[in-house]
């Protein structure tokens, strides 16, 4: 139950004897403050019992100029920082004994509400508002500290004590204030380098600043590498201009206690403007573009040709041209035979830039209708595509893919956590690396993908699905709920080789050799797709190991060598097992998998079959109780792991 007792108070004097204040506020009694009220009161609202204030006015002091609002008074209360009011003469009688005011004729005698009781809880809110004033004042200042002869804080740490808030202000000791030095450190390094990471983990680790300059992601630095140290090899350590060498240098000086003496000493002044620059965002690195052999041709056919939406085989086929008017105009533009034409056309379609409509031909002259590969029906939507087709020559795919996996890899060393399960997304969006990768995709438009060997074209995949997912949930944030996540793994597309690729393309189409995904009726490319001629006949079922989709159930994410993409499975597989992917309850006789093997169990095979393929990943202990659960013969019961879809952004 609670009662809003309204009244008025006005001009109240106060302790200190000063002018007269208005003290606004509400007054409200609660069921556990109405013991406060005498026994004979029953709780209720005193605005009917006013309403006669509307009709009569008095000098009297306490209720003169008295507010009201809808016919009912309100009780005031002081400000928060005023001194402690006196409780207002009429209401209660005063500790000298001085008779209180006499009521005005206007105020019912019969009022429900006792007036001293009022009175006894204002005094009561007062002090408590006086007392937590005067805590918070006193809190700022702990009476344990102790204090110089200038009655100065010796302590490095300052506790402050507010109601429900514990705030702790660490103050810099002089180790850290000797920290703040004016040099600066920077070091040269490469991606997948473990002395380069040994050397960031160690400045980490010791709380000092420090710029990477990373050559595969910044290559034009490489050379000023040369000139500074005479070689190619990383890392290497400056300490403003001066070389101080790589990590046997840095563990010979760690191991003799003199690191920090010569930190000192070394950038107790300022950064020279002779010490290595650091790199800046939004400046790339000069290149010689070269041209396609045949982009003045494009440029040429591109203006001419009629493109136009057409009616073709019962379907509306936006902007397309004839093969007739192609050669035509070739003809016209190369002043040569129609053969000629139609060969520079089969040129033109071998390097990507421009396709049949329904995939059926490569070029053929007559009544048959291409487009140009900007005008696809799905290309608008990729994400690395930008309103234009790259026109210069393709590069090998196998070079793009490896300068995409470095820059890639440079990522995840500076912004995910030393086991790479959780990635800082804002930090990598903001960055420098993410911004060159963003560009260097767009070298993916025209490569040939079929030039590819088969660990490139599995390492290939394997890295863009990774690095698609980490741009995907960059642009988009959280993925969150059923509906969601389809759309985010259909939807999200790239332009690779001339065709756009989704994560479930990649996934389903390439990598498991275009089989069904879960909870689906429909293969991912159909019959005539070229994009099925890349898929690989038989699936290996270590690439669900290698696969991140950007979740906490899911493997780490990481970025494969052609060279080495085999192992570099086996060792994903072996850490997500031995990382919680599986349980043994030898007890309950229960094996708990991950649902990645639930959702995918036909690339695994039967359940006897996918334990054993289990056991070689696993370490000795789990090993030992899944072979004892295989070998005596008894029944096994295999569960699944609840999935964890939550982000794993730092």
């Amino acid at each position: 139950m609670v009662v809003d007792v309204h009244s008025s108070v006005s001009r109240l004097p106060l302790m200190d004897g000063s002018d007269h204040s208005e003290l606004s506020g509400n007054l409200s009694v609660s069921d556990e403050n109405q013991s406060k009220l005498s026994d004979s009161e029953s709780p209720c609202s005193v605005s009917s019992s006013v309403s006669s204030f509307d009709s009569e006015k008095t000098e009297d002091p306490i209720y003169h100029d008295s507010k009201r609002s809808s016919g009912e008074l309100r009780v005031l209360e002081p400000h928060s920082q005023l001194p402690k009011p006196e409780p207002p003469p009429g209401i209660s009688i005063s500790s000298a004994g001085e008779p209180p005011y006499k009521r005005s004729q206007s105020l019912a005698e019969n009022i429900s509400v006792d007036m001293p009781s009022i009175g006894k809880f204002i005094r009561e809110r007062s002090n408590s508002l006086s007392v937590a004033i005067f805590k918070r004042i006193s809190s700022l200042r702990d009476e344990n500290v102790d204090t110089d002869d200038n009655g100065k804080s010796q302590t490095g740490v300052t506790e402050i004590k507010l109601s429900g808030l514990k705030v702790i202000v660490k103050l810099k000791s002089d180790e850290d204030k000797n920290r703040e030095l004016k040099g600066r450190i920077s070091f040269f390094s490469r991606s997948n380098c473990r002395d380069c990471k040994a050397v960031r983990s160690f400045l980490n680790e010791k709380g000092l600043r420090f710029v990477e300059i990373n050559v595969d992601v910044f290559p034009q630095r490489e050379k000023e590498l040369m000139k500074r140290t005479g070689s190619s090899s990383v890392p290497q350590i400056f300490f403003n201009e001066k070389l101080f060498g790589g990590l046997v240098a840095l563990n010979s000086l760690r191991n003799s206690g003199e690191f920090d003496r010569r930190i000192n000493d070394m950038l107790s002044n300022k950064c020279p403007d002779e010490a290595p620059a650091t790199p800046v965002y939004g400046f790339d690195d000069p290149e010689e573009e070269s041209p396609d052999g045949l982009l003045e041709i494009v440029k040429f056919l591109r203006s001419r040709l009629p493109i136009q939406d057409r009616l073709i085989k019962m379907k509306i086929v936006k902007n397309c041209f004839s093969g007739s008017d192609m050669v035509e105009a070739l003809i016209q533009r190369l002043d040569c035979g129609r053969p000629k034409a139609v060969e520079i056309g089969k040129q033109m379609a071998q390097k990507l830039f421009i396709h049949h409509v329904f995939g059926e031909n490569e070029f053929e002259d007559g009544y048959h209708f291409y487009r140009f590969l900007e005008h696809g029906s799905c290309i608008s939507w990729c994400f690395n595509f930008r309103g234009s087709v790259n026109d210069n020559e393709p590069m090998p795919a196998a070079m793009v893919a490896q300068r995409l996996a470095k820059i890639m890899s440079a990522i995840l060393e500076s912004y995910a956590s030393n086991d790479f399960q959780h990635v800082d997304y804002l930090a990598v969006s903001n960055s420098e690396e993410f911004r060159r990768y963003i560009n260097l995709t767009q070298e993916l438009h025209r490569v040939n993908l079929m030039a590819l060997s088969h660990n490139e074209k599995l390492a290939f995949f394997l890295n863009m699905y990774n690095a698609m997912v980490i741009h995907g949930l960059i642009r988009f944030g959280r993925v969150e709920g059923v509906i969601d996540r389809k759309s985010f793994f259909s939807d999200f597309q790239y332009l690779v080789g001339g065709q756009p690729y989704s994560l479930i393309a990649i996934k389903n189409g390439i990598l498991r050799g275009n089989r069904r995904p879960p909870y689906s009726f429909a293969k991912p490319f159909s019959s005539g797709d070229k994009r099925a001629e890349l898929a690989f006949r038989e699936v290996n079922p270590l690439i669900h190991f290698g696969l991140c989709s950007g979740t906490k159930s899911s493997p780490r994410v990481r970025f494969f060598s052609p060279q080495g993409v085999d192992a570099e499975l086996r060792c994903a597989a072996r850490e997500f097992f031995q990382a919680g992917g599986v349980e043994v309850d030898l007890d309950k006789r229960t094996v708990l998998l991950t649902g990645i093997i639930k959702w995918f169990g036909v690339d695994f095979g039967n359940e006897k079959e996918i334990l054993r393929w289990i056991m070689k990943f696993l370490d000795g202990n789990k090993a030992g109780l899944l072979t004892h659960l295989l070998g005596d013969g008894g029944p096994v019961n295999i569960a699944y792991q609840n999935y964890n879809w939550s982000m794993n952004s730092c």
